[in-house]
């Protein structure tokens, strides 16, 4: 067993986390380059949280144009045992209802225009398994925090990601619903990729805010028509957030899982072979698994 340390990635209306307390502005600098926002550090419920604005102060980074590998290198560096994903997301599904939270299970990566892997650079060659995402543990807690809060949810559904900053065509909603997509957003990838290759443990709240485009003779999704439910939304969020904290509790043990120790298994340039530069860019995410080999 060890400490926890709960990061929360803030996605559309989550900007800040009511009650942590005293909070900390933590700057770190990065190797992959520049991360969305300072994170913020503090304590909520007895835990040790670490909060990131995603978006950045004040929604200023459209979904492309967030630097995925900064944040994720940079909650590895501020500790970070554990990472919830809060997002916005569209609905292919008539009972996914606006307001609804689906805690996803599975993803379809469409985004073609992002850095994807801390493995994609010459010098240091990994392949992590992502046959299943998400960690069934903080999945399961997730629910279970749902469940006591009568927040409405669904437990598993399949999250297509896309670049935006577009919504869909009503051609391209159409064919993932019928791909059996249940929801449809813009930054749970690569996020989950990049949390599987430093071995933190992520899980997601997808926060279904619209229709997407899908349904005939009813007016296309907005930005007007999310914000009108991001509101609510974000208040079931908050108290998601602290019933998850008391839930979770400030010591962890491994995931059923073993995502902690993924790399042991995703690792295959020889330990003669990779490249110092490579190694020494990668001193976080490659942080325990090198210190372990040399032990």
């Amino acid at each position: 067993m060890s400490k926890r340390v709960l990061g929360i990635l803030g996605g559309s209306g989550l900007y800040a986390i009511d009650g942590i307390g005293p909070l900390q502005s933590l700057d770190i600098a990065s190797p992959w380059g520049q991360v969305s926002a300072p994170l913020q550090r503090g304590t909520f419920n007895g835990l040790e949280l670490v909060f990131l604005a995603r978006h950045g102060e004040g929604h200023r980074l459209p979904p492309s144009a967030i630097n995925y590998r900064a944040n994720i290198d940079a909650m590895k560096r501020a500790g970070v045992t554990d990472i919830i994903s809060i997002s916005a997301c569209g609905s292919f599904k008539e009972e996914l209802e606006p307001g609804k939270f689906v805690i996803v299970d599975q993803f379809i990566d469409r985004t073609t225009n992002r850095d994807k892997s801390f493995f994609s650079e010459s010098g240091l060659v990994g392949h992590v398994s992502m046959a299943q995402p998400v960690c069934a543990d903080l999945a399961a807690a997730l629910v279970e925090s749902c469940a006591d809060l009568n927040i409405p949810h669904s437990a598993g559904g399949v999250y297509i990601a896309i670049d935006g900053p577009q919504f869909s065509s009503r051609a391209e909603s159409l064919l993932y619903k019928s791909w059996g997509c249940d929801v449809i957003g813009m930054t749970n990838m690569p996020e989950a990729k990049l949390a599987r290759e430093a071995e933190i443990p992520y899980a997601t709240v997808a926060m279904v805010t619209d229709y997407d485009c899908w349904r005939e003779g009813e007016a296309a999704v907005d930005v007007a028509s999310v914000l009108e439910v991001m509101a609510s939304n974000t208040k079931n969020a908050m108290s998601l957030i602290t019933n998850l904290t008391k839930r979770l509790g400030a010591t962890r043990i491994p995931s059923r899982q073993n995502i902690e120790r993924g790399l042991d298994f995703a690792i295959i340039t020889a330990p003669d072979a990779r490249d110092p530069a490579t190694v020494k860019k990668l001193d976080a995410i490659l942080k325990r698994f090198l210190s372990e080999q040399a032990g």
